[in-house]
Parts: C-alpha cells; sequence; structure tokens
C-alpha cells in the first residue's frame, strides 16, 4: 500500500507494491562464493591442462595410432589403446611423484614424495619472490639473474671459506640472500628513481648476471676451480651444505625447511604486518597510497629487496642443498621462469605458491619417470605446465566449459532486479 498526499488529501491505491527479490539461500550463497573464487578456478585449470594433456598422450601413442587405421570396423580398440595410454602415462607420473606402489618397502615407495619436494624447494622460494612482487604491482621477471647472483655468492662462500659447521653454512646462506635482493633491488631503486619499468630492467640484469657469472666462471681465482679449463666451481666444502633430511638414501635436504619458514614469513609480512598493509595498497593503487601518506617509492625498494632475497633463497638452495660438487652458468635451470608461473597458479597468495610449487615439483619428478616407462615424451609435461598458465589467465573460458556461474554475469542480474524493483515502486507513488 502506498498514499500520495495532494492538497492535503490522503489517496490510497490499492495496488500491491512488486515483491522485491528474493535473496538465495545459504547454500545457494556457498556455492556461489566456491564457484566463483579464484581457487576452484585454478583447481579446473589443472584438470582441464591434464586433460589436454590425456589427448595429447593418446594422440601420439603409436598402439593408438596403429588401432586409428581400422577405427570405423573396430572402434573399442582405439579407445580401449587409448585408454591404456592415457592411464599408463598418468600412472607412472602419479607413481613418479607421490608414491611407488612397486617399491618393495615403505621406504624406497615415498621416495618419490621426497624427490617431489625436492624439485619444489627452489621453485616454492623464487615463486614467493615473484609472487611478492606482484602484491606491491612489480612483475618480478629477474629469477634467472637473481638465482645466479645469490648462487655465486652462496657458492663462493661455501668453497673457499673454512668455518665450522653450522656458522659456514649460515656465513653462506646470508651471502646469498644479500646477493639476490640487491641484485632485485636495484630494479626497484630504478622504478622509484626513475621510473624506469621493472620489466625491462629486470630482462637486463638477467643478461648482465649470465654473462658476469659465465666470465668469472672461465677466470681462475674467481669461481673458477683450480686447475681446470672447464667453467665450473669447486665442490661446496661439506661444512656448508645442507644437511639431509632423512638420510643419505633421499635428497631431500634442509632447504625445503627453510622454504617452508619462508612461506610463513612471506604470510605474516603481507596479512599480519602494517608493511604488507603499504604493499598492498601500493599494489591497489599507487596514487591512492601516496595521498594516504605511503612513500610508495620506499615500498617499491624494500619490496624487490624482499622479493630478491627470496628468489636468492633458491639459488642458494641449488649450490647448498640440490647440486653441492660445482655448478656452472646453468644452475639457475630456468627456475627463475618457472616461479612466475607457480606465483600465478598460486594466486600470489603465500599459501597458494606453496601448494602450486609442490604440483610442478611433482611434474618434474613425475615427467622422468613417465617418459622412462611409457615412452611418453617429457615435453607433455611442459605443455600442461602451460596449458595451466593458459587457463589461469582465462577465468571466463573455465567457467564456461564448466558451466560455472559468472560474477559479473550474477551482478549484473541483481542490478538490473533492483533498477525494475525501484521503478516498479516509483510508478506505484505516482499513480
Amino acid at each position: 500500500m502506498s498514499d500520495n498526499l495532494t492538497g492535503g488529501a490522503s489517496i490510497t491505491t490499492n495496488e500491491p507494491l512488486p515483491t522485491p527479490p528474493e535473496e538465495p539461500s545459504k547454500w545457494h550463497s556457498t556455492f556461489l562464493q566456491i564457484t566463483q573464487g579464484n581457487a576452484i578456478i585454478s583447481v579446473l585449470a589443472v584438470l582441464l591442462a591434464l586433460i589436454v594433456g590425456g589427448i595429447m598422450i593418446a594422440f601420439t601413442d603409436e598402439e593408438v595410432q596403429a588401432a586409428a587405421q581400422y577405427f570405423f570396423a573396430r572402434p573399442m580398440d582405439t579407445i580401449v589403446a587409448a585408454w591404456d595410454a592415457v592411464w599408463g602415462a598418468y600412472s607412472a607420473l602419479f607413481q613418479g611423484s607421490i608414491y611407488n606402489f612397486g617399491a618393495p618397502t615403505f621406504a624406497r615407495g615415498i621416495r618419490p614424495l621426497t624427490e617431489t619436494l625436492t624439485f619444489a624447494t627452489p621453485l616454492i622460494a623464487a615463486g614467493l619472490g615473484v609472487a611478492l612482487a606482484f602484491r606491491i604491482g612489480m612483475f618480478n621477471i629477474g629469477g634467472r639473474g637473481q638465482m645466479l647472483m645469490a648462487s655465486a655468492a652462496a657458492g663462493w662462500v661455501a668453497f673457499s671459506l673454512d668455518l665450522p659447521w653450522g656458522l659456514h653454512m649460515i656465513v653462506a646462506l646470508i651471502a646469498g640472500l644479500i646477493a639476490g635482493a640487491l641484485w632485485a633491488g636495484i630494479a626497484g631503486a630504478l622504478k622509484a628513481w626513475t621510473g624506469a619499468h621493472e620489466v625491462i630492467v629486470t630482462i637486463m640484469l638477467n643478461y648482465i648476471a649470465f654473462y658476469l657469472i659465465s666470465w668469472m666462471l672461465r677466470t681462475p681465482g674467481l669461481l673458477q676451480a683450480p686447475g681446470s679449463s672447464n667453467p665450473k666451481t669447486p665442490p661446496m666444502k661439506d661444512t656448508a651444505i645442507f644437511p639431509e633430511l632423512f638420510g643419505p638414501q633421499y635428497n631431500l635436504h634442509f632447504g625445503f625447511i627453510l622454504v617452508i619458514i619462508a612461506t610463513i614469513i612471506v604470510w605474516w609480512i603481507l596479512s599480519r604486518s602494517s608493511l604488507g598493509f603499504k604493499f598492498r595498497a601500493v599494489g591497489e593503487n599507487p596514487n591512492a597510497a601516496r595521498v594516504a601518506g605511503i612513500n610508495v617509492k620506499n615500498m617499491y625498494i624494500i619490496g624487490m629487496l624482499i622479493a630478491g632475497a627470496l628468489v636468492g633463497l633458491a639459488g642458494v638452495n641449488q649450490v647448498l642443498g640440490t647440486i653441492t660438487t660445482g655448478f656452472s652458468s646453468d644452475i639457475d635451470a630456468s627456475i627463475g621462469f618457472d616461479a612466475i608461473t607457480v606465483a600465478l597458479l598460486g594466486r600470489s597468495t603465500p599459501w597458494g605458491t606453496f601448494a602450486a610449487g609442490i604440483l610442478f615439483g611433482a611434474f618434474k619428478a613425475g615427467g622422468f619417470a613417465m617418459q622412462a616407462a611409457e615412452g611418453v615424451p617429457i615435453e607433455i609435461v611442459t605443455v600442461v605446465q602451460a596449458l595451466i598458465v593458459l587457463f589461469i589467465a582465462a577465468p571466463p573460458l573455465v567457467r564456461t566449459i564448466f558451466f560455472l556461474p559468472s560474477p559479473e554475469r550474477d551482478q549484473r542480474r541483481r542490478e538490473k532486479a533492483r533498477e525494475k524493483q525501484l521503478k516498479a515502486e516509483a510508478g506505484a507513488v505516482l499513480k
């Protein structure tokens, strides 16, 4: 019912007001929160990439190709051959990265899992550095250069100094973190003081670091092993090497513990500290952050210093944990670039990056087993990783394929319903 006052008289209309749109139920709201969140998109992106990878495995399998020649006569032969090829490949991937069911003992069975964590350790560390830079609005693609400089600093301390066990490892670790931080800090300082774009700067720093380390590896008295003409360092001294976590039968080392600690620290910085609030404010809108009194230039420099130290931790892991017999200029093993994918899959969150690093570590560990057991090219794993990035970058495509509700469409629907209700109420009042 509505009243309209005209000349002091009250006119009552008998037309009912339009019914307001119903509020979604609790379960419907929960469903929308799950299906419209970033986590479900990441999970479905991985699933889609595995499906496309399975199709590629089936099409490239020789038995499937042979059975396809008489597909119309006996179609089930092709289908069964394709299923066997995909199942065998992904089974080998699982057993090479998680648990080997054919192992005689449990200790041997979990060795693939430890290999996954070993591969994941530098990926997580470098991914955290890239993710932190993302949160302050900077695209840190200089992971390769930062890893190389950290590896060189930590490696030089590890093979040239004579220090007690424990202290030697700590000094080498700190040297690597400082080198990575300073190398990334160059990009942060140039961004803050001159406005130079960090993408261009970090790309150039990658080249500078690579050729600088290559020169040092060929120069006696710097990084090159004494009495050798090969561009390789001497072995790391035992007092500087990360200890093994579960004994000599496993490659997993103390670096994984350091990565867990680093993840907790980054989570605390971003979620619980005033510095993290400033990082997020600058990343969302640097102009608004500047108006609010935040020193944006300092945030760029501090953020890149921390990001470089995290990426440097990946380089330290390589020389003190994974490759302790001496390293060359390819010590980064493309981890600096893979870290970008890890950070994207993890949505630039600490624990998301941690999980994404373990997933990509599983791909690396299981890819070799898949190639050895089933003859599937390891490049298939690289394609799957690239597809994950593709689907992560296209959430509307993922939602369309899986018929998920679009948050933008639901928002427009609610706005239209509200606008229609307001127009109806206004029309009822004016009658």
